[in-house]
């Protein structure tokens, strides 16, 4: 069952990444499959209880690879890794199907929880470079995670968010407030941090003109 579940997660990095040539080559020289091909073994490991050989099988696979993911995580099916340096995925987190994760990110928890302290991502969602998911709470399906977003709290399914501290764009396709309905494409994402100070800026000018009128209208008073 695990090796047939490893030939899914090979067959589908193929299809999905078009630098990609054959199942092979992904079998062979894709670190984010060798994460997968060694987790699949350490959570077996880890479900009975063989907690120690779990870690350690856990501990190689993160000097091979460079990605960390704890045996404890439950990794759903068809998981594509995209170059993977520098992933951390904790103890209680899940990952549903046909995800896509790309390189920096972190799925973990704030500190603050017990138990269930890790994030729970749907199916089909894509959590873009550097972005940083913390906390027990879920990702619903389909949804979209900017590079570099810190996400804390919970994201609808079919959502885009983006930003430090992240906030949802898009639900459903739609753009939510004020904020462009971009694809969310790796490249043209909107930056809720810059439209922020955009406004203000905008603030300042408008109050610096009131400022210069009411100093003109002094100075005319004055001089009659």
């Amino acid at each position: 069952m695990i090796f047939k579940g490893l030939l899914d997660d090979a067959r589908s990095i193929r299809e999905r990444d078009p630098a990609a040539r054959t199942t092979l080559e992904v079998f062979l020289l894709y670190q984010g499959f060798h994460a997968l091909f060694y987790h699949r073994q350490a959570h077996w490991l880890y479900t009975h209880k063989h907690f120690f050989l779990a870690r350690a099988l856990s501990q190689f696979a993160r000097h091979m690879t460079g990605i960390e993911i704890h045996p404890g995580a439950k990794i759903g099916r068809r998981l594509f890794i995209d170059h993977g340096m520098g992933i951390v995925i904790g103890e209680t987190a899940e990952v549903g199907d046909d995800c896509t994760i790309y390189h920096g990110v972190t799925l973990g928890g704030t500190g603050h929880d017990k138990g269930k302290r890790h994030p729970t991502i749907g199916n089909n969602v894509l959590i873009s470079t550097g972005a940083k998911v913390l906390g027990p709470f879920k990702v619903g399906d389909n949804s979209r995670i900017g590079a570099n977003a810190v996400v804390l709290q919970e994201v609808p399914p079919n959502s885009t968010v983006v930003g430090v501290k992240a906030r949802v764009v898009k639900i459903d396709g739609q753009r939510v407030g004020v904020t462009p309905a971009y694809d969310l494409d790796q490249v043209h994402i909107p930056d809720p941090l810059a439209q922020e100070l955009c406004q203000l800026q905008r603030r300042v000018y408008a109050n610096e003109r009131k400022i210069s009128e009411a100093e003109r209208e002094k100075r005319e008073y004055d001089g009659k």
